[in-house]
């Protein structure tokens, strides 16, 4: 069996998927009892356990082949990160008392660099924090996530999207969250010892405008990429609905990006590449959520 944390969102529940597909028990680790029933359902155990709560946790670590570990995602964090450090230092204690014998973890691009990372300083001091126990660690270092673009279904149907990642022609790496899945669950039915840190992309690289060019051609209409310009990104932030004064850790993150500082092609890591492409990931993004009518100039 293998205990999942996170099952209910799409990167926790694409390794439970691929771990099933396979034929394995899976235990899924749950904050909401009312979110269990879908798992239940698929003969899944069911594990109560907030993700500060280190009883609840080493119960629900203990006993089971492996475990998948990865830390809700807070956008806009007090300043400290207070609420990742509980988390990380429950986690901590519950996998040391556990000892599963082997765990992999949802990380992030850039996790190695220890300054500039804004939002992924999370994905940093979960390598480091957990990083020391006596178990097999698999860090997945996933790129940025395709389903971000979710965020831009409605301007894209007006026929605009407005980036912060900069310049529009740069490439990142992307990853759709079924492919972090699928390397998750793969790596948790290995064996191995040591540290294994597994920088996660897509096909291959892509744009801003290669961002907007799938867009247009999912929605049949022109699709204009455009700059925010820097001064502009706190504005911008807040109209999103981020609070204020929690800003300024998504803007180092982005800058990290445009500034080539968080990249891909460390030493010592292994790569796995998925096959889920932009426009395939973009083409579902439109096809979920309906956009409005095209109102061109609007």
């Amino acid at each position: 069996m293998y205990a999942i944390m996170g099952i209910t969102g799409r990167v926790g529940g694409a390794v439970a998927d691929h771990l099933l597909a396979h034929g394995q028990k899976v235990r899924a680790i749950v904050r909401n009892p009312d979110k269990a029933a879908p798992w239940k359902t698929r003969g899944a155990e069911i594990a109560i356990a907030d993700y500060d709560d280190a009883t609840a946790l080493t119960a629900a670590f203990t006993g089971v082949k492996g475990v998948f570990i990865m830390v809700p995602p807070n956008f806009a964090p007090s300043p400290g990160l207070p609420e990742l450090r509980k988390t990380l230092a429950a986690l901590h204690e519950a996998l040391a008392k556990a000892l599963p014998k082997k765990a992999v973890y949802l990380s992030s691009i850039g996790a190695e660099q220890k300054s500039g990372l804004g939002l992924i300083t999370a994905s940093h001091l979960l390598e480091e924090t957990l990083g020391d126990l006596p178990i097999a660690h698999a860090f997945l270092r996933a790129g940025w996530f395709m389903e971000n673009s979710a965020g831009d279904v409605a301007s894209a149907s007006e026929g605009k999207i407005y980036f912060h990642l900069q310049p529009l022609d740069r490439k990142i790496p992307i990853v759709a969250t079924q492919d972090i899945g699928r390397v998750g669950a793969d790596t948790l039915l290995q064996d191995w010892t040591g540290t294994r840190r597994i920088e996660v992309t897509g096909p291959k690289n892509y744009s801003p405008l290669d961002i907007a060019a799938a867009f247009a051609s999912a929605l049949q209409h022109p699709v204009e990429a455009i700059a925010v310009p820097r001064d502009q990104w706190t504005a911008s932030f807040l109209a999103q609905g981020m609070p204020e004064g929690r800003t300024e850790p998504r803007a180092e993150m982005v800058d990290g990006f445009n500034s080539g500082w968080i990249h891909f092609g460390n030493p010592g890591t292994e790569k796995f590449t998925g096959t889920t492409t932009l426009t395939t990931m973009i083409s579902k993004l439109v096809t979920d959520t309906p956009p409005p009518a095209f109102r061109p100039n609007a």
